[in-house]
């Protein structure tokens, strides 16, 4: 469910690319990043390097809005990177856009991150009391300063060094000069794909910024995988291996595009395997599955299947209403929800309702989309979620609320079904989903268990 008041919030999208050949790489920039929107709407920038110099525009904003100026001319590049950001740490500041770009003492760098550096505090400490002057509150910044201050004479060295300071997660693009380098943390948190096409290497967070430029020959960049691509050609090296793979699993269950690959498995193709897992430990007998647009529909269609029950259309959504605020009174975060979406009374009245959806976080939208179910007529609604109940935060990339915000820390799943007004809830049991992935031991299911792949400050 996309409603700012109550969901995952998105974390970042990164693209990059290298061409041979001067290209116009700003506008491949800006189509890659429109693929990628949804991981990101606060901002949106990009770096490319002309005439032997970095330039960065970025501005608050989608990508449409703020890099359309990039499709009304020709802009010749050799190597360029883009962003698109949900903050994490940091707020929606103009100072926190990405690329963040310097001139130092290892020549011109500009960077793009995607995901969280869980060791930021104890690393702003030490680069404070060492002098450092901040410009930002982007944890992505810090990487700049301690590349800056390494004694390492080579910028290589000195990048290689500050990355393995770092802990948490990190799949970013650089342009270092007239060179584009493509990392991803040892623990591969966040997924990271490179492909290749008449010259031209791209890199992006998710396989469909790279298939809508019609590359479709494309690799994972491997965990603690390091590329560098430049005219001499493309190189790579290795980060110390971590203890285990701990990829995120919500990527597969609500932040990835469905049309993606992300950790060389089908987004559309994992979330109908835990819409059938969800049925096969579903005691209800429904007359109707309905998902939540858009976050549900895969996993509903999955449930559909498996169940035999109809697949149906309940609820439509409203894209052109964008992000909500957060509404002072009930009445108002009620309209607020059916801006975005309203039921269809005919899909809906006298049935019992299966209504699928990703995830529960504080249970306020899910309370108003029962009532508006059953106001149209439902019979009974039985909310059913693709994902185990959250209960622990995260400290890698995705903004899940503090512990005390979490429903499912306080609540079990009957009196949440109290609470929302629901006939019942069910979770997918954390057994399940690991079934409906290719290695389940190569996922991190931290904001389920609590069991973090790193030390981190509760």
């Amino acid at each position: 469910m996309d409603d700012s008041n109550d969901n995952l919030k998105h974390h970042c999208g990164v693209s990059g690319f290298f061409s041979a050949e001067p290209a116009n790489l700003p506008e491949k920039l800006f189509y890659s990043l429109f693929s990628l929107q949804h991981r990101g709407q606060e901002s949106a920038g990009i770096s490319y390097r002309e005439d032997g110099k970095t330039v960065t525009y970025k501005d608050l904003g989608m990508v449409s809005s703020v890099l359309s100026r990039y499709l009304n001319k020709e802009r010749k590049s050799t190597a360029a990177i883009g962003h698109v950001r949900y903050s994490t740490r940091g707020g929606n500041r103009i100072e926190n856009a990405q690329p963040i770009a310097v001139t130092c003492n290892k020549g011109d760098i500009a960077l793009a991150h995607n995901g969280n550096i869980s060791n930021a505090g104890e690393l702003h400490d030490r680069l404070r009391d060492a002098g450092s002057i901040f410009q930002t509150t982007s944890d992505t910044e810090l990487i700049l300063h301690m590349i800056a201050l390494s004694r390492k004479d080579d910028f290589f060295g000195a990048f290689t060094e500050t990355l393995e300071q770092l802990e948490g997660a990190f799949s970013m693009v650089l342009i270092h000069d007239d060179s584009m380098i493509a990392v991803r943390d040892p623990h591969g948190f966040r997924p990271l794909y490179i492909g290749e096409k008449d010259g031209l290497t791209a890199v992006a967070s998710e396989t469909c910024a790279l298939e809508t430029l019609k590359i479709t020959e494309y690799r994972q960049v491997k965990p603690g995988e390091i590329i560098v691509i430049d005219a001499e050609g493309t190189r790579n090296s290795f980060l110390p291996k971590a203890e285990r793979t701990s990829q995120c699993i919500f990527e597969l269950i609500y932040f990835a595009r469905p049309d993606s690959r992300v950790f060389d498995e089908s987004v559309h193709g994992t979330r109908k395997k835990m819409g059938a897992a969800l049925w096969e430990c579903d005691p209800v007998k429904g007359d109707v599955v309905i998902p939540v647009p858009d976050s549900g529909n895969n996993a509903a269609i999955g449930y559909a299947e498996a169940s035999g029950i109809p697949f149906d259309h309940g609820l439509t959504r409203n894209h052109y209403a964008g992000r909500s605020f957060i509404m002072p009174t009930t009445a108002q975060r009620e309209l607020a929800v059916r801006m975005k979406l309203h039921p269809i009374r005919e899909t809906i009245a006298g049935k019992k309702i299966i209504l699928v959806d990703d995830s529960l976080v504080r249970g306020t939208t899910s309370k108003i989309l029962v009532k508006m179910l059953k106001d149209a007529g439902a019979a009974e609604v039985h909310l059913r979620l693709s994902s185990p109940e959250l209960k622990w935060p995260c400290f890698f990339g995705i903004d899940i609320p503090t512990r005390e915000e979490l429903i499912s820390n306080s609540k079990p799943p009957e009196a949440i079904a109290e609470y929302i007004g629901a006939d019942s809830v069910m979770f997918l049991p954390i057994e399940k989903l690991k079934k409906c992935v290719e290695s389940d031991n190569d996922y991190c299911y931290a904001c389920f268990c609590g069991d973090y792949p790193v030390k981190v400050l509760n």
